[in-house]
């Protein structure tokens, strides 16, 4: 068998790990050593870091194939000052992120995780009454970061009866009303939904201030990155009763929740499961497969990151 030209740098997923093995021999990156001769294409997860030191291990990197739509993981700005070339899995997740950043707009509005609870705690046998919660019809839904999932966030809520705002970076041809910032967006919405990248350009984009201007009936959801949100101005702002809630499926330092909010009814709290379906994760290994593919035959990517 000829020498491997593919690497895996950190844990994947069996279905890709399995194929990556089978059709290309791809070793991981932890048990190649010092026989990284010939690597040519890295094959990474969302959560693995890709940096100066992972490129200097592997001396004849060309391509870096990222199992994620964010890939603030890698870092781009160095792959190209390398010559190498990075993609992504754009596309295949929007519906399945879509769908959870819609879930977790209903439950922090309904309430539908704290009144679980509330009846698993036996409250409501004791012949307590779970205080009334909040429509999505009628409400702002500010949208921070309109890209592809952002619009597919916006046009599931629409049906629901939400009224539309959003922030990007430049307005888009679409008929929601655009805010020239995050904490014009902030203002003017009853819940705050943020999609934007992660990486140092979105760094606490959401910060106290923003937070702040949800106000105390504000909500705020993140199915973006942890980065983008400032978490200890959050946890402060929520404690201190600023504002009303949030929807937390990242964090700044995962798999580690900030303690102080486990214990809150009003914070929603999951495992960074955006795009964690059978059905998405499948078609996301199935783009990295591509992308590894098409770079061997042809030196080019699918989807690489513009």
């Amino acid at each position: 068998m000829s020498h491997p030209l593919v690497v895996r740098v950190g844990p994947l997923m069996p279905f890709l790990e399995e194929a990556l093995v089978r059709d290309h021999a791809a070793p991981s990156l932890a048990d190649v050593g010092d026989h990284t001769e010939g690597l040519t294409v890295a094959v990474a997860g969302g959560g693995t870091l890709v940096g100066a030191a992972e490129m200097d291990a592997l001396p004849d990197l060309a391509a870096v194939a990222n199992f994620g739509v964010g890939y603030d993981n890698v870092d781009v700005e160095e792959a190209r000052r390398r010559g190498i070339v990075v993609s992504n899995t754009p596309d295949v997740l929007t519906d399945a992120v879509a769908d959870l950043s819609v879930a977790l707009v209903l439950d922090v509005l309904r309430q539908v995780s704290a009144a679980d609870r509330f009846v698993r705690r036996g409250e409501w046998g004791a012949g307590g009454r779970y205080p009334l919660t909040r429509e999505v019809r009628g409400s702002v839904i500010g949208i921070l970061g309109l890209g592809r999932i952002g619009r597919a966030v916006a046009q599931r809520l629409e049906p629901f009866g939400a009224t539309i705002a959003y922030h990007s970076r430049s307005p888009k041809d679409v008929p929601w009303d655009y805010h020239t910032s995050p904490l014009a967006l902030a203002a003017a919405s009853d819940v705050m939904v943020v999609l934007t990248p992660g990486g140092a350009s979105t760094r606490h984009l959401v910060d106290a201030e923003v937070i702040d201007a949800l106000g105390p009936e504000g909500l705020l959801v993140n199915v973006a990155r942890g980065s983008v949100v400032d978490e200890d101005a959050l946890v402060t702002a929520l404690e201190e009763g600023r504002i009303a809630g949030a929807g937390l499926d990242v964090f700044a330092d995962e798999p580690h929740v900030p303690p102080a909010l486990l214990g809150r009814d009003d914070v929603v709290l999951l495992p960074h499961v955006g795009s964690a379906t059978v059905q998405t994760r499948e078609a996301m290994a199935r783009l990295v497969l591509d992308n590894v593919a098409a770079f061997l035959a042809r030196g080019e990517l699918v989807t690489p990151v513009a």
